[in-house]
């Protein structure tokens, strides 16, 4: 498994280019609002700044990368993309804002409501295999077929760039003693930790991922791919199950400490951002608040950052999880 460098030991994801994406992204997806929760730190025990990514027109963070990918698109040619829903939301609110068509595959169970407002932003959704993987899987195979550009989520380097753009900010907050980001395909957490690793290189990163999908993490501790055959947790947005190479590369030696956090302790952290934060937080975007409440002792007393990266829930699933 490659170490995130190529010729003359560069890495492909740079602060340079999280610099030049921070002055290309709207600002709608930008300085979202950073802060201590005082009754979540009392809660967790540890000072916790919360990073909140839901207060735009997609919910997620993935506004920043997508429009800054959108940036680099020379002409106006269709693209394909696929999506467990964040991404191929964001690339919808991206290409219609450049005129660009756009299609989407997502697995038969993605979220009916990201799926619906993907649709209402204008790109075409194609619903293939059970999953986010079997879909990414169809959706490479068509593209190809047909010769139309492949837009791949922490493969094409400028969402982990915009990502990256959420360390930037981050940084302005600190000093911290641990960052936690939720780790899906890895492009959030390579960029914030690229920006993070230069703004403030004594902070301990910190990835968490779901039990139930926990490829990323097991590639990344044993230097090698490590692919599953299926997925097992609530928290769909972060639910990989076939790393991305590249992904993996960009992020060797940037993290310090992996965590997993099952389903239960999703839901509780999903129901103490309400209760405390007044936040209606997604799994995927839970899943910082979760590693806090997992392991406690790693964090007592620490000045922590974390960011709620998405905000996407169903009526029937913010019912049925947030009581």
């Amino acid at each position: 498994m490659g170490g995130g460098e190529g010729e003359g030991g560069a890495r492909r994801i740079t602060v340079e280019r999280i610099e030049q994406a921070a002055k290309a992204i709207p600002p709608v997806f930008q300085h979202t609002p950073q802060y201590v929760c005082e009754p979540l730190a009392e809660a967790l025990g540890a000072e916790l700044t919360l990073k909140i990514e839901t207060a735009n027109p997609i919910r997620s963070f993935k506004g920043r990368g997508a429009t800054w990918l959108l940036a680099n698109v020379a002409g106006r040619e269709p693209l394909l993309c696929a999506s467990a829903g964040n991404f191929g939301q964001a690339m919808a609110w991206a290409c219609r804002a450049a005129g660009v068509p756009l299609t989407v595959y997502a697995g038969t169970a993605a979220n009916p409501l990201k799926l619906e407002r993907m649709r209402a932003m204008g790109a075409a959704v194609v619903l293939a295999g059970e999953d986010f993987d079997a879909a990414k899987a169809e959706a490479k195979r068509v593209a190809a077929e047909r010769g139309v550009r492949f837009v791949e989520d922490s493969r094409d380097p400028e969402p982990t760039e915009g990502a990256g753009t959420i360390g930037l900010e981050l940084a302005a907050a600190g000093p911290f003693n641990a960052v936690v980001v939720p780790l899906g395909n890895g492009a959030m957490l390579a960029g914030m930790a690229t920006a993070l690793r230069d703004r403030l290189p004594a902070a301990r990163i910190v990835a968490v991922q779901a039990s139930g999908a926990a490829a990323m993490t097991e590639s990344l501790q044993s230097g090698r791919l490590v692919v599953h055959d299926r997925i097992e947790t609530i928290a769909d947005g972060i639910g990989v199950r076939v790393p991305v190479a590249e992904a993996l590369a960009d992020l060797a030696g940037l993290v310090d400490e992996f965590l997993l956090v099952d389903d239960a302790t999703i839901l509780a952290a999903m129901k103490l951002l309400f209760a405390d934060a007044g936040l209606v937080v997604e799994p995927s975007g839970a899943v910082g608040v979760a590693a806090l409440l997992a392991h406690p002792a790693r964090f007592a007393g620490e000045r922590v950052a974390t960011v709620v990266c998405g905000g996407n829930l169903t009526p029937e699933q913010a019912r049925a999880w947030l009581g």
